[in-house]
């Protein structure tokens, strides 16, 4: 369980608008919206809190309500302090959360995977940054303002969020800083007053905290690009081969074939949905089938591929995609195919919540050629487009 608490409590003073800076329209949406969506984009995240002014609750909530998150999430009331913010939070954090990662607001850019990312190096490591090298020469002055060194940048980095921590970890850390009276500028620095160790993940240069009206302009032009990028019809391309072996059923497009042989596999091995699954995150730039459901998680032990198949459709749903069509080949020698190919584009289309219309399902032999036309094993091929419901 991910627990990321988003800190939105602050009044942005270098903003210069009489509007809490997080709640400014960027890009169709307020700021917070792009920062909350994104977060909730990233798959292993499953709860939320929001941190805000306590005058600003009542406006947070609705526009909370109005997003239709896919995870449970509250809103509460902030301290005069961003650390008294997190703090707060952390009081009312679920206890099964094993992470939490804190964000702020006012970064509406950072990516779903950087999310991702962040919380399992802190799974690892128990403590995790997203952080970027330093482009510039960083100078030391005195309080007159005399240069009085030159650190070496290739040890500097810009520190980001999200960060994401152990719970226990963290909660350790805020105690400790309330009893002596500390007060760090991030999250991290809490942390690492413990004697823990903090692992940088290396963030985005576009993943800016915004913080002045120049930093709205950019982060207007980064995000309209990225809604025009996203209206474009994408395209994936899966493929997957499995052994034949005996006593195994043969399954492809979650239909049943009658055949001596089936396919091995950690799953219940349908070469067919697992290439389809694969073009699908591809076509999103979501990775693979082995990133979502690896073989070495027992969960996904002769599980339906169908099953999976609708998780698919829900990951997809999540970074709002939906499909467009799919059109499939399978390679055997044997069996013959055809009797069973009107049932397999039927439960995929329903996996999928399209039309049968969308879904194209061929076989074909390789005239007695390689593994597949010696009956060794079965291959297919996929390819996909989807497009995009939400921007």
């Amino acid at each position: 369980m991910v627990c990321v608490i988003i800190a939105a409590a602050g009044q942005g003073k270098r903003m210069g608008s009489a509007v809490n800076k997080v709640l400014l329209p960027l890009a169709g949406q307020v700021v917070l919206a792009h920062t909350v969506l994104t977060a909730c984009q990233a798959e292993a995240v499953t709860s939320l809190i929001l941190t805000v002014a306590p005058e600003e609750t009542a406006i947070v909530s609705k526009l909370l309500d109005g997003l239709n998150l896919p995870i449970p999430w509250q809103v509460v009331a902030g301290g005069s302090e961003r650390q008294y913010s997190i703090a707060n939070a952390l009081q009312v954090v679920e206890p099964t959360a094993e992470i939490v990662v804190v964000h702020d607001g006012a970064r509406p850019m950072a990516e779903p995977a950087l999310f991702n990312q962040v919380i399992a190096a802190a799974c690892n490591q128990q403590a995790a940054i997203a952080a970027v090298p330093v482009k510039d020469t960083i100078k030391t002055t005195d309080q007159a303002g005399w240069v009085t060194g030159t650190p070496d940048r290739r040890s500097l980095w810009a520190v980001q969020t999200p960060q994401a921590f152990k719970r226990e970890l963290l909660a350790t850390a805020y105690n400790q800083a309330l009893q002596d009276g500390y007060l760090g500028t991030d999250d991290a620095a809490l942390v690492e007053r413990l004697g823990t160790k903090v692992k940088i993940v290396t963030g985005s240069y576009l993943n800016i905290k915004i913080t002045t009206p120049e930093d709205l302009q950019f982060a207007e032009t980064v995000m309209t690009k990225r809604q025009e990028d996203k209206k474009m019809i994408r395209a994936g391309i899966g493929y997957d081969v499995h052994r034949l072996v005996p006593e195994r059923k043969l399954i492809l497009g979650g239909v049943e074939v009658s055949y001596t042989l089936g396919l091995e596999g950690h799953s219940d091995a349908d070469v067919l949905l697992h290439a389809i699954k694969d073009a699908l995150l591809g076509a999103a730039a979501l990775g693979d089938i082995g990133r979502h459901f690896p073989d070495s998680d027992e969960r996904f032990k002769g599980i339906s591929s169908l099953k999976l198949l609708c998780e698919v459709r829900e990951i997809l749903s999540k970074h709002g995609y939906i499909v467009n069509n799919i059109d499939a080949t399978i390679v055997a020698q044997k069996p013959k195919l055809a009797p069973y190919i009107a049932q397999m584009n039927t439960n995929i289309a329903d996996a999928l919540g399209v039309s049968e219309t969308q879904i194209n399902v061929k076989a074909t032999t390789t005239e007695g050629l390689g593994f597949a036309g010696q009956g060794q094993g079965i291959a297919a091929y996929a390819t996909a487009t989807i497009m995009a419901v939400q921007v």
